[in-house]
């Protein structure tokens, strides 16, 4: 088993330095971050998913017939899955996902993104 190395006067100087700058720079930010557009996607299979869904409750059958797939697990995995994870589908069972009448039906920020996109 080897011993560390002592740190050189610099290599000590440098580490101090660094602990202060990143101190400094977490306690006082240069400036704010941008606030983040909540009624943006560039995924193309989400706005698909806004579109079909709308103001209905929908099975994952009526929305794959709809978009014209068949492979249940791709359906969920592109579309989906990015649309509940961003906010914009949610389940009409939430506690139960396998429930046997689960459907799908646009958030608010889904229906302000269908506001947005289709109704203009």
């Amino acid at each position: 088993m080897g011993f560390a190395q002592p740190l050189s006067a610099y290599q000590r100087k440098r580490r101090m330095e660094k602990s202060a700058e990143s101190c400094f720079y977490n306690k006082y930010p240069a400036s704010t971050p941008q606030v983040e557009d909540k009624l943006h996607t560039d995924n193309q299979n989400i706005i698909n998913l806004i579109k079909i869904i709308a103001a209905k409750e929908m099975s994952v059958k009526e929305m794959m017939s709809a978009i014209g797939l068949k492979d249940r697990k791709s359906f969920g995995v592109i579309y989906l899955e990015p649309s509940l994870t961003n906010g914009f589908v949610r389940m009409l069972y939430p506690n139960s996902p396998r429930h046997p009448r689960q459907k799908y039906l646009l958030t608010a920020k889904g229906q302000a993104m269908y506001q947005k996109l289709f109704n203009q």
